[in-house]
């Protein structure tokens, strides 16, 4: 897997965040996102390219990810 130079990365919380459990989001250079749990900031984090990203707010929206009932 590839290093990503992280160091300046401006990592934006949800508005959705608690204290307790919260993904954070990162645009880095060359067009690539990546997200980190804010627990384990030195965690590494997941790195995703631009088509990667989309299908996966796309999954997201579409509750593709959501917990089945019951």
């Amino acid at each position: 897997m590839p290093e990503y130079d992280m160091s300046s990365a401006a990592w934006i919380s949800s508005r959705a965040c608690n204290d307790s459990a919260c993904v954070q989001v990162a645009y880095l250079p060359g067009g690539m996102i990546a997200i980190r749990d804010s627990k384990n900031p030195l965690q590494q984090a997941h790195v995703f390219d631009r088509r990667e990203w989309a299908a996966f707010v796309a999954g997201v929206k579409a509750g593709e990810f959501d917990t089945p009932a019951g």
